[in-house]
């Protein structure tokens, strides 16, 4: 059986449509959308994923209706209150990637306390992204990188992308091999624009709250029949 990715990246889409095509509020897919998180977290554990990065929140989404950002903030609060001690009891470590001083305090209490009880665990590493962007993750790492050049404590002619990865949110994590789009939309959205180099992308039709491990296994299957070049030349005759 072929190894499994190492580390898979996975936006979250269709909470709202989901509840809407049912006449429900749009705030009803994001609690059932949870449930769908737990599913794939447990998931991703058995199938032996070692990096598990979920698109939660972005940057551009606080132009959202206010209620609805509002009731976001408090999911997530109470999600990293109810989920941390399972988490932890499962061996998962939990990251937190993007801007903190823009989210509510009671939230960043709660991320930081999770963070802090997972932080010695060695299984699973869940990263989850809250008020992220792809573009902010690089423009805070050349502004980053511009203070450590003028402080003098970097070279920029000994600039590369090895130093650009060191200064990222969270230079730990591996680049992402696999990446999935939940509810058939094909865009990238600005999320881990440097990480996602050389992913494979699948893109799944069914929405985030219908999502669930079975999807992931066949994302991950889809993964395992790809031929990843890295932009080189596969040639079958090299080994004969």
């Amino acid at each position: 059986m072929p190894a499994p990715p190492r580390h898979v990246a996975i936006i979250m889409d269709g909470n709202g449509r989901w509840a809407t095509s049912r006449g429900l509020p749009r705030t009803a897919g994001h609690t059932v959308g949870e449930r769908a998180l737990v599913d794939v977290v447990e998931g991703a554990a058995e199938i032996g994923i070692r990096y598990l990065t979920v698109f939660s929140f972005s940057t551009e989404n606080w132009s959202r209706p206010p209620s609805e950002v509002r009731f976001l903030m408090a999911l997530f609060r109470r999600m990293l209150r109810a989920r941390r001690d399972a988490l932890h009891a499962q061996g998962v470590r939990f990251r937190w990637l993007g801007r903190i001083s823009e989210l509510p305090p009671q939230l960043v209490t709660e991320i930081e306390a999770a963070e802090r009880l997972t932080a010695g665990n060695t299984g699973l590493t869940l990263a989850v992204c809250l008020n992220y962007g792809g573009r902010s993750e690089l423009v805070d790492a050349a502004r980053r990188i511009a203070e450590a050049a003028a402080a003098g404590s970097l070279d920029p002619d000994a600039l590369d992308s090895q130093t650009v990865a060191r200064y990222l949110y969270a230079p730990d994590l591996p680049d992402v091999d696999l990446f999935i789009r939940s509810a058939g939309e094909q865009r990238i959205s600005n999320f881990l624009l440097w990480q996602c180099a050389y992913a494979e992308f699948v893109f799944v039709d069914a929405p985030w709250p219908d999502f669930d491990r079975r999807h992931l296994r066949q994302a991950v299957a889809t993964y395992a029949s790809r031929n990843r070049t890295f932009g080189t030349v596969h040639d079958p005759q090299a080994r004969a």
